[in-house]
């Protein structure tokens, strides 16, 4: 699937519609450079589940847990990783056995620790304005 958008709002409005159908258990890794929209999208998953919930990004914290009314959304940034020996340290392997929804940004640094049923986004920079979002998964029903 591949969606331009052309704000933030529009961003944010792809996170709101993919955690409409977003299930505990399910994990999104985000990848694309700094400034394409990884923590936007974030921040219209969790809004669209629970309004209100202020979404920062978890670069010097490495995870974010927002409780919301549906599940707990688990924000990870792997960006200040050096080795995926590092998310034993803060018991990765224990998010993705719980009852909520992880969303990685840089997802993919070490793809040894994701399982199998992951579910990329790829952002990227194509001009002033604009990004477009490459999925590995369609959002049946949703419109996209």
């Amino acid at each position: 699937m591949l969606l331009t958008t052309t704000s933030v709002e529009a961003t944010r409005a792809f996170g709101a519609k993919v955690a409409s159908s977003a299930r505990p258990g399910e994990l999104y890794a985000l990848e694309g450079e700094l400034g394409t929209g990884k923590t936007e999208f974030v921040r219209g998953f969790v809004n669209e589940i629970d309004a209100g919930i202020v979404v920062r990004s978890p670069s010097f914290t490495i995870v974010n847990t927002y409780d919301t009314v549906r599940f707990p959304v688990y924000h990870f940034d792997f960006y200040r990783l050096h080795d995926a020996s590092e998310l034993d340290e803060i018991g990765f392997d224990e998010y993705l056995t719980g009852e909520g929804v992880c969303l990685i940004e840089w997802g993919t640094l070490f793809p040894s620790v994701l399982p199998p049923h992951a579910r990329l986004i790829i952002f990227r920079d194509t001009g002033p304005h604009e990004r477009e979002i490459r999925c590995n998964f369609d959002l049946a029903g949703t419109g996209i």
